[in-house]
């Protein structure tokens, strides 16, 4: 597995403390050369997550393989904003090829697209998976910095405005336990607070803790498993956080090539997850 995440963790804590930062994003990457997959990780994660255990990766734990880089990278003084209150409001994932199990590919992360949010500014954080030089995963992982650099003329995520919760066919309603963040976070190595208990959610203005959004995204394509091939493409907009303990109601809809999903309140009336499965 990927490095260590308590340095990073330790950095995200004091790091508002220190002073530092700059104006732009680092103009490296930082990457894990012959990464190991661990069978027993992975099972737990997909047991976790509603995946079937097979011996090739899920579409979305590459970024579990990932997600250490992403914060030591994000965690560095040059890097503009404080880790701590960075929202993750998007994700696009491109599976170009099947990961076998036994696979020690190549992982990279690097930070780029610096731009104006309507509530801040925004950035991504980009992943690559590398098998025997070839580029087999790339994920685009969308963060938000509320405050300055905002820009109400910035367009919204497409998505958001192209599958409004409601309107697509209701498919399943799922119950969503109390202890699915800290299921999650033994996983994923993102113990964020406001995943992990009620009471530590209250200290960062959440009334009760909320599920993790690639763990909705995640539990999402675990439904449409066997509904697309090996090579696709997702994407998704956060919209709304879900409440744990709750229930929410898997919505979708087949397009060309395509499906439509929704993951949002059992009413309709609002969406914690938009996305789309592109499989053409």
């Amino acid at each position: 597995m990927a490095r260590s995440l308590l340095p990073s963790y330790a950095k995200a804590i004091v790091g508002p403390l220190i002073p530092g930062g700059g104006d732009g994003l680092p103009d490296h990457h930082v990457e894990e050369t012959e990464v190991e997959i661990d069978p027993d990780h992975l099972a737990a994660y997909d047991r976790v997550c509603g995946f079937g255990i097979r011996d090739t990766l899920p579409p979305t734990y590459p970024h579990i393989l990932g997600f250490p880089l992403q914060m030591s990278l994000m965690t560095e003084r040059a890097f503009p904003f404080a880790l701590l209150g960075m929202v993750h409001i998007g994700n696009r994932i491109e599976q170009r090829a099947a990961i076998p199990l036994t696979a020690r590919p190549t992982v990279r992360v690097r930070a780029e697209n610096l731009r104006p949010h309507q509530r801040g500014q925004q950035l991504d954080m980009v992943t690559e998976v590398e098998l025997d030089g070839e580029l087999v995963w790339l994920e685009h992982s969308n963060y938000l910095k509320r405050g300055s650099g905002a820009d109400e003329s910035a367009p919204p995520n497409p998505l958001a405005e192209r599958i409004e919760p409601g309107t697509l066919e209701p498919a399943a309603v799922w119950k969503v336990p109390g202890d699915v963040g800290r299921r999650y976070a033994d996983v994923s190595g993102d113990r964020n607070p406001i995943h992990l208990h009620p009471l530590t959610a209250r200290l960062f203005g959440f009334p009760s803790a909320i599920a993790h959004g690639m763990w909705t995204l995640a539990r999402c394509l675990a439904a449409f498993e066997g509904r697309y091939p090996a090579s696709h493409t997702s994407e998704v907009a956060f919209q709304a956080p879900l409440r744990i303990p709750g229930k929410a109601r898997l919505a979708d809809r087949r397009r060309d090539g395509a499906w439509d999903f929704s993951l949002e309140r059992p009413d309709g009336e609002r969406a914690h997850v938009v996305g789309t499965i592109d499989t053409a």
